[in-house]
């Protein structure tokens, strides 16, 4: 079982020093959320960055919302991280539901999920070097391998599930152990039913604090502000947060039970110390 990190969203400038953190210790993977009106660091840019500071651990966003962007200079982007962080780069994909989001990015709310489906479609005849059209050529850098980055896939309802066999990547649940095994296997009927050899990988992510009152109390302002949106739900995710070394051991043994492959400790506390604690936890 794989452990990663996910960083918190409400500090940039302590993101460095939660990396470097991170690399030196059991972690696998580092992952970052994405919202476009938020107060967030865009996590293209940022773990660009953190590719610099590291060089050990995965890179991985949780999720981007791609239907904001388009598709060829995301192409172009998710390429140069690959190449640039020399293979680390996992680029999680989903279609998000912020209507704001929509709104800034001029692009259509109710047809996020066929636009996804189609720039990753023209995101991987771009990554195997085809020309964007006929009057148009192909958008380098190639990525270290033809198919592109790793892909992974956030979302609940089996069709967005699906575009883990369709598209050939793992599946990313941010849900609680309870209910992720039903969302295991929806992803894996998917992947079989699309006659992929082998099996996805699983990704699980699991809110999480460790420190003084005064690190959690942060922490769920934190989480509380980014999922306000949500009005109701905002308050049961926060409660759900964990804050205990054995409520944290005892998820990952959870997980561990339904075949996740890695486990995502996500972070909204900015204290970096939290790191240290954590990796004493599941070292």
């Amino acid at each position: 079982m794989h452990i990663g990190l996910g960083l918190p969203i409400s500090d940039p400038h302590a993101l460095l020093d939660w990396a470097r953190r991170a690399d030196a210790g059991p972690f696998s993977t580092l992952g970052l959320l994405d919202r476009l009106v938020y107060d967030n660091p865009e996590p293209l840019v940022t773990l660009g960055v953190l590719a610099g500071a590291t060089g050990r651990v995965k890179l991985q966003t949780e999720v981007l919302i791609a239907p904001l962007r388009e598709p060829a200079l995301l192409a172009k982007q998710a390429a140069t991280l690959d190449v640039l962080s020399g293979g680390r780069f996992v680029l999680g994909l989903g279609v998000g539901g912020r209507a704001d989001d929509h709104e800034a990015s001029g692009t259509e709310l109710r047809t996020r999920g066929r636009r996804l489906d189609e720039q990753i479609g023209l995101m991987r005849e771009l990554w195997a070097g085809k020309p964007f059209s006929d009057s148009c050529g192909p958008i380098g850098p190639a990525p270290l391998s033809p198919a592109g980055p790793e892909l992974l896939f956030g979302g609940f309802q089996p069709a967005a599930i699906d575009r883990v066999g369709r598209w050939g990547g793992g599946f990313l649940a941010a849900a609680a152990p309870s209910w992720a095994g039903g969302l295991f296997e929806t992803a894996r009927r998917s992947w079989t039913e699309h006659g992929r050899p082998g099996a996805p990988r699983i990704v699980a992510q699991v809110n999480v604090a460790l420190g003084a009152q005064t690190v959690l109390d942060d922490a769920r302002a934190s989480m509380g502000a980014y999922y306000e949106f949500t009005g109701g739900r905002a308050d049961s995710m926060v409660a759900g947060m964990l804050t205990t070394p054995a409520q944290i051991r005892d998820a990952i043994a959870q997980f561990g039970d339904l075949g996740a492959d890695e486990v995502m400790l996500y972070c909204y506390g900015r204290d970096a110390d939290q790191v240290d604690r954590l990796a004493d936890v599941v070292s």
